[in-house]
Parts: C-alpha cells; structure tokens; sequence
C-alpha cells in the first residue's frame, strides 16, 4: 500500500447525490437512502487540512453540480487554492451548459474529468463482493488487499465524516453507517500505512477492489433502464439492512461463488480494474467526438 501523502489527488467529497445511477458505481449511488451535502465550512475545513499536501486536490461527487451551492464552492476552491494547477473536478456533464464558465475559471480543462454516461463503452468492476465473503485463504487476503491497484492509483477522500485513506472506503463508510473516517485536521494526509491500518481492517474485507473481478458495463448511468449491481451475500445483508432503495427493488445480482488462487492468476491476465472507458474526456466535445462503442 502506498502512503497518503503519496497521493496524487486527495478529493474532497462534496456530496454523494447524482442524476445517474450507474451500475456498480464507486459511490454506490442509487443505494443512500438520502444523499448529502458537504457545507461551506467543512468544505474550507477539508482544503486547509491539505496545507502542505505536494498533489492536487479535486471537487468530486457524486455529481458536484448538484450541490445546492456549487458556485460557493468553486468560489472557496478557488480563494482556498491560488494555483489553479492544483486544482481538479470530475463531473457527469449535469447542467454542463449552465455551469461550463464557471467550471473553466475554476478548473483548468485538463483538470477536468467529463463523462455523461451516454456511450456504451463504459463498464465498472463490482465492489460490493466482499473479499472476505469469496476468499477463504486470509494470507492471500491480506496479499490482495495490500496490492488493491484502486487504493495505489486512485485517491484518499474527505467526506461529511472524515478523513479516509482510499475513497471507496469513504464511500462504503457512509453507506453502511461505518464510525466515520480521521477528524479532518491539517497534517492528517501524512499518515503511511502503518498508520491507517484501522480503516483497513474495518473496510477492505468488504470491498471487491483489490480481486481481479471482471467489469460490467454501467448501464449507462441507468438512462434507458434500471441497473443492477454485482453484491455478495453479507453485503446485500448490509444493504438491505441499511435501507438500501436500490437492494430492496431488487436491482442486485448476488454473486455467491468462491475465488481460488487459481481464478485469480487467471482473472489477472485481462484484468484492467481502472479502466472504466477507452478513452478521456474533459468536455462534452470531447466525449461525444470520441469512438462511439
């Protein structure tokens, strides 16, 4: 595992609400029972307890657009971070026409991740299978998890409830109910390993991101029609149990098979678990002039 402040970008989760539901999504949108808000002062709270962080900080949902005060918000990025180089948004092109100046003096295009769902190209690996749940060796669990290619390549998140060392583990927090991440404090992003061991423990033995899973596609956000997410046994437990509006309509494919060493050097070989589509995009230009699947 690599150290938070080894990061490249740190998000600041400034709410989990989207007008997409897709399948398998990182923020499980679609199984909150109610969505929220992140407001002004924790989000000036989460940018300063960056002071001294070398990588970027972004503005990431859920959809950010849908924050009752995004323009508030881009206006405290912008006062809290003068170098606009440092700063980063992802979004899924909600009210893009609307909004699109104001993104742009907040946000250097390159700095932009769009991505409106509407290719079919598009495709998530589950990460409701718990590991613990489909692999019974705990050697090879602890093997896994501590090589999970989303914790070394994606980002540690801020939320309403704290500081995490990964963002699925921010997500999977608010989802369950878990105890709420490191108080959001300067200096809390130079924890190493050995450090945020608690949260791996309480997180990752849930989560399916460090298995070679294969990816299905999103469903494209759930436009034409309802998605179904990839869950095993204990977790949809823990959905249902959650009050999860999507479990209960029964939009879940419960996956209920054992993972052997064997399946995983196999599952290795075409695994490509950050590759959500075959191309990048920072605008809606962008997107839609590229190969359509």
């Amino acid at each position: 595992m690599r150290p938070i402040f080894d990061n490249t970008v740190i998000q600041v989760e400034i709410t989990n609400a989207c007008h997409l539901s897709c399948a398998n999504c990182t923020r499980f949108v679609g199984h909150h029972r109610k969505p929220f808000f992140m407001d002004l002062d924790t989000i000036r709270r989460a940018i300063r307890s960056l002071e001294g962080f070398p990588g970027r900080i972004g503005c990431m949902g859920g959809e950010p657009t849908l924050h009752p005060r995004f323009r508030e918000v881009l206006a405290i990025f912008r006062g809290e971070i003068p170098d606009k180089r440092r700063r980063e948004f992802w979004t899924a092109g909600f009210k893009w026409g609307e909004y699109r100046d104001d993104i742009l003096a907040t946000f250097d295009k390159e700095r932009v991740a769009y991505n409106d769902h509407t290719q079919t190209t598009g495709r998530h690996q589950p990460l409701l299978v718990a590991i613990e749940e489909v692999v019974d060796a705990p050697e090879l669990r602890r093997m896994l998890i501590e090589n999970c290619p989303f914790q070394a390549r994606w980002s540690a998140s801020i939320t309403p409830k704290g500081a995490f060392f990964c963002e699925i583990a921010a997500a999977q927090d608010w989802l369950l109910d878990g105890p709420g991440g490191y108080p959001i404090e300067p200096g809390w992003w130079k924890k190493t390993p050995a450090e945020f061991q608690s949260q791996v423990e309480t997180f990752c033995g849930k989560c399916s991101g460090a298995l070679p899973l294969p990816a299905f596609s999103d469903g494209r956000g759930g436009i034409d029609v309802p998605t179904s997410d990839v869950v095993s046994p204990g977790n949809l437990e823990r959905l249902l149990a959650a009050g999860s509006p999507k479990a209960k309509r029964g939009n879940v494919r419960v996956w209920d098979k054992k993972i052997t060493r064997e399946d995983i050097e196999i599952g290795l070989n075409a695994w490509q678990p950050r590759s959500f589509r075959p191309f990048e995009a920072h605008s809606p230009e962008d997107y839609h002039a590229a190969p359509q699947g």
